[in-house]
């Protein structure tokens, strides 16, 4: 795949080319003061359903994430991957993580395993364009066992945060504290969210009137589980009743049953008091940008890392849940806010983007045409932010999940209108398509996956499996592991505090 483009609009594209032109020896684009490159605030939030906003009818308020597609655009067609650290992974690289073996499955917390230290990262890549600081706020979920897999060592400046899901308020996975300012495990008392926020508002009022440009990356941890609210903010949803499962929930939970209906009752009314407070945060980010007069310049990008948990997360009418590559599971709430780069004004984007086009999109914004890293899956989707193309690039999309058992993978391609999701053993197996479970949808028709037309398009479905299994055959031999391997006895060192490996 060839580099992407710069495409920038407007002034925005003079201003590139100037300090393109003027770039020093370095490859770093010598401004000569204040950057005119945009800062960069990437919001992504864990686990929040697509209409767990109200920007999508939801039941929850959300008047601040509401803000961003309000004055920026929403993105309609934003595709996750079904899962945590796949997401993460792939917006940090810009290529499929099934590629270095992480897209099966998330890391689990006795997991062993980090994203490949030889791939290239996001912050590294804007650390070339003059981005000096760049910041990562919140629940990290790409390694943690060895330091080489340490935000401070893929490309970041500052961290708060934990590696995964944690106790909302001692911070705790399985009784030791997962919290660490930088390097250091730091006893912190406060509310997850409240605290990413408070750190994340302090980045921007130190770095807001600087030479270069910022980075800020806050991948919140809410609404994620455990489901812990803050007591005052109970009371706001004591009223919501549960959820219907969606169709298709069995692909989502590997055919785990359901919680009872008083269990998911009382987990929606939990999750949507999360919510409230997720939303209260992304305000606050939103203020700081806004009251230090850098708004028209900043590019704000929030989507959820994959779609909200079966009966707890709202994802509207679509099929399946988090977990799945169904509609539900990666089709996620998504908005962009950058009025300088023409990204405002209340549009809608109906073409679809992914997580994968967040690093090859950002390198157009930053001016930066090569990122010294292996091929790119992910392309620069500039022009279908600002307006500029309505139709996107053509490609295919794939998805892939195997979390909670290995017999039962999920594989999908979305090529034009046309997915085809296949469910069963691993596709590079002989013989495994014969007895998989094989669906085709028509998606402008048919948004909802409710019509499998698979036996009225054998050539087609043909033609797609093909595709999807050679997207299968990417994983290497040694993928992580499926979530509960290895969770029998693991005891974690004290704070989860790992050396040099």
């Amino acid at each position: 795949m060839s580099s992407p483009s710069v495409r920038l609009s407007q002034a925005s594209l003079l201003v590139a080319a100037t300090l393109l032109v003027a770039a020093c020896a370095d490859g770093v684009p010598d401004t000569g003061g204040r950057s005119p490159l945009p800062n960069i605030v990437l919001i992504v939030p864990d686990d929040l359903g697509r209409h767990d906003v109200s920007f999508h009818g939801g039941e929850i308020a959300t008047p601040n994430i509401d803000r961003i597609a309000a004055e920026g655009v929403l993105i309609e067609r934003f595709y996750s991957a079904p899962v945590c650290s796949p997401t993460r992974a792939g917006l940090m690289t810009g290529r499929y993580p099934i590629r270095f073996g992480l897209m099966r499955a998330v890391i689990a917390p006795w997991r062993d395993y980090g994203m490949d230290t030889s791939e290239v990262t996001l912050p590294e890549v804007l650390a070339r364009a003059g981005y000096e600081h760049r910041g990562i706020f919140g629940k990290w979920h790409l390694g943690h066992f060895d330091r080489k897999y340490h935000p401070l060592r893929r490309g970041f400046t500052e961290f708060v945060g934990h590696n995964t899901a944690v106790d909302y308020f001692t911070k705790e996975r399985v009784g030791e504290r997962d919290w660490s300012h930088d390097y250091e495990s730091v006893d912190e008392e406060g509310y997850v969210t409240d605290l990413l926020a408070d750190h994340a508002v302090h980045f921007i009022d130190r770095h807001a009137s600087g030479e270069s440009p910022f980075f800020l990356y806050v991948p919140f941890s809410a609404p994620h589980s455990p489901l812990q609210a803050k007591e005052e903010d109970l009371p706001r949803y004591a009223d919501l009743e549960p959820l219907e499962p969606p169709r298709g929930w069995e692909e989502s939970t590997a055919g785990r049953p359901l919680a009872a209906d008083e269990r998911r009752r009382n987990g929606r009314r939990v999750h949507a008091a999360m919510v409230h407070a997720l939303d209260e945060g992304v305000g606050r980010i939103l203020d700081a940008i806004d009251g230090h007069g850098i708004a028209d310049n900043t590019l704000v990008l929030f989507f959820s890392d994959n779609g909200g948990s079966v009966g707890i997360g709202d994802n509207g009418p679509y099929r399946g849940a988090k977990g799945s590559v169904f509609e539900g599971g990666t089709r996620v709430a998504a908005a962009a806010r950058w009025p300088a780069g023409d990204v405002e004004g209340g549009g809608r984007i109906e073409a679809p983007v992914a997580y994968i086009d967040v690093l090859p999109t950002l390198m157009g914004i930053a001016g930066i045409e090569d990122h010294g890293g292996k091929p790119l899956d992910g392309v620069d989707v500039g022009d279908v932010l600002t307006g500029e193309s309505d139709a996107g690039p053509e490609r295919d999309l794939y998805s892939f999940i195997a979390q909670l058992d290995p017999e039962r993978e999920q594989v999908s391609v979305t090529e034009g209108e046309w997915k085809l999701a296949v469910v069963g053993p691993p596709l590079v197996r002989e013989g495994a398509s014969d007895v998989s479970r094989t669906m085709l949808f028509r998606l402008d028709d048919d948004p909802l996956e409710q019509r499998d037309v698979a036996a009225g398009h054998p050539d087609l479905v043909a033609r797609l499996l093909e595709k999807a299994t050679e997207f299968r055959a990417l994983q290497p031999p040694n993928p992580v592991a499926p979530f509960f391997a290895g969770r029998e006895d693991f005891q974690p060192p004290p704070n989860w505090q790992f050396g040099e490996g």
